[in-house]
């Protein structure tokens, strides 16, 4: 009997011994969270809408230990066009204290996230910034053929998002502004540090400017062949900053995504164009426009080229520069193989 009371009685000590040790686990844990969560409540939370804003925005912020920065879709999401916000991203954006994104009409969630959340600052790289018309089928159809036959287009879809065309980044003169934007942006929500954002944006618009010297080379170049020489067909809106800034001529864009149905009206007037144009390049994104790209190849002397439109990627604060850097190197190919041809 005396033995069965000391088994319970150092049983019950085991017991209380165990509660007291996960007790003060549990509230050393909370006190830790609340710790943690009070440090994280000093920094300055900046959330981007998608690529390439996030590269800008980090290269901006540096190794700062001050700023918690966190992009919205996955480095992989492409353009924003019909991105749809999940509650994830609510809940992001409810601890943010900056909200950048592209502009232009690229992002069509604003109105969504300024309902939600009316005291969040949601800021614009490309606010202020002279952006090129936005660029559809119809319109390029009507520049072309005169007036638009309404019956033959009836029902066809126009590939438009909006007023402007929003791939600004895709001009390396424009894209020196956006940054200089965010940091201006960074720097009224974080005024602490506003000389670092706009140190920061100087030494990484140092970097891009030796981008826009490259294309400025390649534009005077193409400034001293034939008128025609400079004509390209676009299978992006993107490429149209960046044949503009390379010195080419877009005679005809026709917009492919993963969405998009070609007609057989699109197809012919590629075509026709390729041919009262003299066209011999054509600029494609590979993941949406190989299919179309092989078959003009097939059936035309025209070639196709496959360029980045820096909307996808890994994290490195250089995956804008060195995808921009493929993209020259692939625009000074062209003008090479042009001046091959001319020596035949």
């Amino acid at each position: 009997m005396e033995k069965t009371v000391k088994r319970k009685k150092y049983l019950f000590v085991f017991c209380m011994l165990l509660a007291i040790t996960v007790a003060g686990t549990i509230f050393t844990k909370i006190y830790l969270n609340l710790e943690e969560g009070e440090k994280d409540s000093e920094k300055t939370h900046i959330v981007t809408s998608f690529y390439p804003v996030y590269i800008g925005a980090k290269n901006i912020a540096g190794d700062s230990s001050w700023v918690t920065l966190e992009n919205l879709s996955e480095p992989q999401t492409g353009c924003m066009h019909d991105y749809q916000l999940t509650p994830q991203d609510m809940i992001l954006l409810s601890k943010a204290d900056l909200f950048l994104v592209n502009g232009g009409g690229i992002e069509g969630f604003l109105a969504d996230v300024g309902e939600s959340y009316p005291d969040l600052a949601i800021k614009k790289a490309t606010e202020g910034l002279e952006l090129s018309e936005a660029l559809s089928e119809e319109k390029v159809h009507e520049e072309i053929h005169g007036e638009k036959d309404h019956e033959e287009l009836a029902g066809e879809e126009e590939h438009v998002h909006g007023a402007e065309n929003a791939h600004g980044w895709m001009d390396t003169r424009i894209y020196r502004k956006m940054i200089e934007n965010m940091a201006g942006f960074m720097g009224e929500a974080d005024p602490e540090h506003q000389s670092f954002y706009e140190e920061q944006a100087q030494e990484y618009c140092g970097k891009v400017q030796k981008l826009t010297e490259q294309l400025t080379k390649i534009r005077e170049e193409w400034r001293t062949r034939e008128p025609e020489k400079k004509n390209v067909v676009i299978f992006h809106e993107a490429y149209a900053y960046l044949a503009e800034e390379a010195g080419l001529n877009v005679v005809y864009c026709l917009n492919l995504d993963e969405e998009r149905q070609v007609s057989a009206r699109e197809v012919a007037d590629v075509m026709e164009e390729i041919e009262n144009h003299q066209v011999s390049a054509i600029l494609a994104e590979e993941l949406y426009g190989k299919e179309m790209g092989e078959m003009i190849e097939k059936e035309t002397d025209c070639k196709v080229y496959y360029l980045d439109t820096l909307v996808r990627g890994d994290y490195d604060n250089d995956s804008y520069l060195t995808g921009m850097q493929k993209n020259i190197e692939i625009l000074q190919k062209i003008l090479e193989e042009e001046d091959e041809k001319g020596k035949d």
